[in-house]
């Protein structure tokens, strides 16, 4: 499959070395406003192929994304220390205005897959302005806060992450649901495989968790200015999903046409990806407070989005 990159930064550039490692694509197509970024950076991934695949890497223009089955949007402007992904909104979604309307021109068939904060809203604002359906413009939505909540169970159970089956709902930021009522580990409840391996989930481990899941980009952001290694990983297991038809259940953001009584709200939910972009919505079984903490989050991300003005 041919993929197209639209902002040659580092959460594009990382998605793009993420692509190569994991020997996905046929050909990667970096665009970026800033031609000589994407030159360099097309360039110094390309020397990793030799390693690990045969992909094809390039800088690009808008033309030459046609034939991409999958465009990943990176574009926009980086999260400044101290400022939330929704305060990001009104700078990004000037950005989007040119951006998708110059991918569909030379990619009308592509999946369009939005990365750019803040993620849930700019979904959003990519299907308004697109017109695709939206199980064709999915965001990462939270399959990089799941891929946290994951790690740091796993940690704490002493076992591999990929062992570890749990999901955060909603935004992907401040407003998330953390579902750890049908959280398990194996085929076991977390909270029983918790209590057999003498790992029990005490309120101080699970505050230490939330934290830690919630607060992490934060955190990175403060240390090293932006995060990047962990969603290119995630956008790269998107579209595999999505190249290789796998059908996988990933938590991933698009319009939805209700949650939480809650109409027409891009957020994630597990979804069921594949070739032709997300093919079922699956609402987990929840307890009633993470009931009405999805609830927030979709009001909150209902509410952001209905603030733009088209």
């Amino acid at each position: 499959m041919k993929v197209g990159i639209v902002g040659a930064g580092m959460v594009g550039s990382s998605a793009g070395y993420a692509l190569v490692l994991m020997d996905i694509a046929s050909e990667i197509v970096l665009v970026d406003m800033n031609e000589a970024l994407a030159i360099a950076q097309a360039e110094d991934i390309s020397h990793a192929v030799p390693f690990v695949s045969a992909t094809v890497v390039r800088a690009g223009h808008y033309d030459d994304l046609a034939g991409c089955g999958v465009v990943i949007l990176a574009a926009g402007v980086s999260q400044k220390p101290g400022e939330t992904r929704l305060e990001l909104l009104s700078r990004n979604a000037a950005v989007f205005r040119d951006v998708v309307g110059q991918v569909l021109r030379f990619a009308p068939d592509a999946i369009l897959l939005v990365a750019s904060n803040p993620v849930d809203i700019m979904t959003q604002v990519a299907t308004r302005l697109s017109g695709l359906p939206p199980h064709k413009v999915i965001g990462s939505g939270t399959i990089l806060d799941t891929a946290r909540f994951r790690s740091l169970l796993g940690r704490h159970l002493e076992i591999s992450p990929q062992s570890v089956h749990a999901y955060v709902l909603g935004e992907h930021g401040d407003s998330e649901v953390l579902g750890w009522s049908n959280a398990r580990a194996g085929s076991v409840s977390l909270t029983s495989f918790a209590e057999q391996v003498g790992r029990p989930i005490t309120e101080q481990v699970r505050a230490h968790i939330d934290d830690g899941v919630r607060n992490a980009a934060y955190k990175i952001i403060n240390g090293k200015g932006s995060t990047y290694y962990g969603i290119g990983a995630g956008l790269a297991r998107i579209v595999r999903a999505i190249a290789h038809d796998q059908r996988d259940v990933l938590s991933v953001s698009i319009v939805t046409a209700r949650v939480e009584d809650v109409e027409d709200v891009a957020l994630s939910v597990p979804r069921v990806v594949g070739a032709e972009g997300v093919l079922a919505d699956l609402f987990p079984d929840l307890d009633t407070g993470e009931h009405a903490a999805l609830q927030r989050s979709a009001a909150i991300l209902k509410e952001r989005a209905e603030s733009i003005k088209f």
